[in-house]
């Protein structure tokens, strides 16, 4: 195969991401997902496993297990019709947001889920914000429908209010919110005067399988539905007239966004929605180099390091490195180019992931996600090449707003938390931080939020064997600075200036005035805001 087809195979490639505030339902989806495209063998599996129901295939980590949420993001693909689906779950709690803008620099285009009672929640807007940013094409997914909630014109007025993004319904759903019927498919016509039909679903035990949908016409609904249907057409008639119907050319831009209705539990609408991925998301394009100038698909092979995991399988203890592919046709065994470094290295342990799983992976093409066994040397934000030298641009860190001291409970168990925290680093589940004074000693870890530390201290006792504890440290905000700026920030109180260990200097402050006032009195000094500060 020439390296020419990759354009071609490209075309068959569909790579998002799935967002949500927690408790929406974003990983009950994403097994559904799984199930719908025949990537599980028996039935989907559960958020909160009871009995003999297993846990998500998602929420692989035992922590996530225990809390019911998504802790760490997770790459799975499966074939569905004639396209190859590559679907990125990411956490919904705020405190690992970084880890979903990460998967989101991955993507080329995302979901989001919304909760048919709560609507628009805090953190669904803070993802969706980070979607816009990335220009990232965005469906939109109002879930639990088969349980009490609000007016489904409601949510749609919500949903243009608060993201300023024209909802788009594709499908409608017929019943109220816990008297879930089936959808009217604005996409379909149900007969020859062109009325839109109906899809009827039943439910199976759990929703462990495949729910049987049944189309009907608009003439039959009304008859079988009676007064939940002529409620539905109504609606229909009101989106209509406004003018709410998809456009592809707006969808792109990120103007709109295809509303569809459904319960995941139920799986009622998912194979409606996973079929619109199909036709409506676009296939990996060119992408862009640290400069600004596209990559074309068919060029030599490029990637870009995404996320580092470790201990993905407790009893190899390894660590993944997952790059996307950009260009090119990547093959198991190719020497690649390490962008940082120049260095050439082999690419034998080449694996295609999925949630905990993983098979030895042959070839892989633009929008593919492999996964790079023991690349000790690779970070997030790493370029990979092949021939043609290329750049894409850093992942940014988020702005820490809480920080600890971590420091080692048994002295003998030293070379283990040193070990561990340098690999918590290298994954973004904290950012670790350091002082001439103290050094690996007592290094300080900063986070997004706490359960950021919850997260550290249980992998450091269980994957490495070292148990921690912590200390809070008394710093509010953190700004990037230089060298120069370094000494005169050092000999102010309520400031210190500590490292990362690619050098990154942070200045940390004990109170957002003191900042405010050192920026306003010294403004030759270097103290750069950093991405989502304050939440935002």
């Amino acid at each position: 195969m020439t390296a020419a087809s990759a354009a071609g195979e490209a075309t068959r490639r569909r790579t998002f991401a799935i967002i949500s505030h927690p408790d929406a339902g974003k990983t009950t989806l994403t097994e559904k997902f799984l199930l719908y495209g025949g990537a599980l063998a028996k039935e989907a599996g559960a958020v909160k496993a009871k009995g003999e129901r297993r846990s998500a295939t998602s929420d692989w980590m035992a922590l996530e297990q225990q809390r019911g949420i998504s802790i760490t993001s997770t790459v799975m693909q499966f074939p569905y019709r004639d396209c190859v689906i590559n679907l990125l779950d990411t956490p919904g709690h705020r405190d690992f947001s970084e880890d979903t803008y990460r998967v989101l620099a991955a993507a080329d285009a995302a979901v989001m889920v919304l909760d048919a009672a709560k609507g628009i929640e805090p953190q669904t807007l803070k993802l969706f914000e980070v979607c816009r940013q990335r220009n990232l094409p965005l469906l939109s997914f109002i879930n639990k429908w088969d349980r009490p909630g609000r007016e489904a014109l409601e949510l749609i007025d919500e949903i243009e209010s608060k993201l300023s993004i024209v909802p788009t319904p594709v499908t409608w759903p017929v019943g109220i919110a816990g008297d879930f019927r089936g959808v009217a498919d604005r996409a379909l016509t149900g007969d020859a005067a062109g009325e839109i039909g109906f899809t009827r679903f039943t439910r199976t035990a759990r929703g462990s399988t495949e729910a049987p949908e049944e189309e009907v016409s608009a003439e039959q609904a009304r008859a079988d539905e009676g007064l939940a249907w002529t409620a539905a057409e109504e609606e229909l008639g009101l989106l209509t007239e406004v003018g709410a119907d998809h456009d592809a050319k707006s969808f792109l831009a990120g103007e709109t966004s295809p509303v569809f209705f459904g319960s995941a539990l139920t799986n009622f609408g998912v194979r409606k929605l996973l079929d619109a991925f199909v036709d409506l998301v676009p296939s990996p394009s060119p992408r862009e180099d640290a400069d600004g100038t596209p990559r074309g698909l068919d060029t030599p092979f490029s990637g870009f390091v995404f996320k580092v995991q470790a201990n993905m399988d407790p009893s190899h203890r390894d660590r993944i490195a997952f790059f996307r592919v950009c260009s090119g046709r990547f093959e198991r065994g190719m020497v690649v180019t390490h962008g940082p470094t120049g260095k050439p290295f082999a690419t034998k342990y080449a694996h295609q992931v999925f949630g905990q799983e993983r098979e030895t992976l042959e070839e892989a093409f633009p929008g593919d996600v492999v996964g790079l066994v023991n690349a000790t040397d690779v970070r997030v934000g790493d370029s990979l090449y092949l021939d043609e030298p290329v750049e894409f641009p850093r992942i940014p860190s988020f702005a820490p707003e809480h920080f600890a001291v971590a420091r080692v409970r048994d002295t003998g168990r030293f070379k283990q938390f040193r070990r561990g925290i340098a690999q918590l680093d290298e994954e973004g589940v904290v950012q670790v931080l350091r002082s001439d004074e103290t050094g690996d000693q007592a290094p300080l870890l900063a986070a997004v939020g706490p359960m950021q530390f919850e997260v550290a201290t249980h992998r450091l006792e269980n994957e490495f064997g070292a148990p921690v504890e912590l200390n809070r440290a008394s710093y509010r905000v953190a700004r990037r600075t230089d060298e120069a700026s370094e000494p005169t920030l050092k000999a102010m109180q309520g400031v210190d200036v500590l490292k990362r260990a690619d050098g990154t200097r942070y200045a940390l402050f004990e109170s957002q005035y003191w900042l405010e006032r050192v920026e306003r009195e010294q403004p030759e000094l270097t103290l750069d805001r950093l991405v989502a500060e304050g939440g935002a």
